[in-house]
């Protein structure tokens, strides 16, 4: 139920109902795990306690992440760091959880996407998850120079074959948006837009 046309976070419980919390100038808005977050997301492991802060901040409402996370903070599918201004219709997502703000009384703004609608891990098939951690596995610790898991080595990995390697990842090229992409750079490209979007984490591989 929407509770007016002034702004709001709107987001999803885990059951799938829709929420909407009203922002208000005097109130900072905090998310996390901490039964005492003005939103509190307890079910998610990948979210920090204190993982973020939402707050009027001069002449826009801003998302802060000083620090606060340990998986980090994401606008658009971006990774903040320190604050953001928030435009109507930004996504923010937090762990698994994704927070749509909306403003009616402001025009929505140019919003920055590293792929369109990103897929959340939930979105994900078990299988198509463990495939994509293997096929990350090479960046943890945010290492430079590695290449994504050949198909031979992931399915070696988690005891599959090779065609249905193939065949999840072609689901997860379509989820991810990635479809038109060179096939040299697709692997690559997939990599990196499921480590930045937060989908898969370092603490995953």
């Amino acid at each position: 139920m929407s509770l007016g046309p002034g702004p709001v976070l709107q987001f999803a419980d885990e059951q799938g109902h829709i929420h909407e919390h009203q922002l208000d100038t005097a109130e900072r808005v905090s998310i996390g795990r901490s039964p005492d977050a003005t939103i509190p997301l307890l079910t998610d492991g990948s979210v920090s306690r204190l993982h973020a802060i939402v707050e009027w901040v001069d002449t826009h409402w801003t998302v802060v992440d000083d620090g606060l996370s340990r998986n980090g903070t994401f606008v658009n599918g971006e990774r903040i760091t320190g604050r953001r201004p928030l435009h109507s219709g930004d996504k923010i997502r937090i762990g698994e959880a994704v927070l749509t703000f909306r403003d009616a009384t402001r025009p929505a703004g140019k919003t920055t996407s590293v792929a369109g609608e990103i897929p959340t891990r939930s979105s994900l098939t078990d299988a198509q998850l463990r495939v994509l951690i293997a096929l990350c596995r090479p960046y943890k610790g945010g290492a430079t120079y590695a290449t994504p898991t050949t198909n031979q080595q992931i399915a070696d990995e988690l005891y599959l074959s090779t065609e249905t390697v193939k065949t999840h990842l072609r689901a997860l090229f379509t989820k991810f948006g990635l479809d038109e992409n060179p096939h040299p750079n697709k692997r690559a490209r997939l990599v990196e837009r499921a480590m930045l979007s937060g989908v898969v984490t370092d603490r995953d591989l």
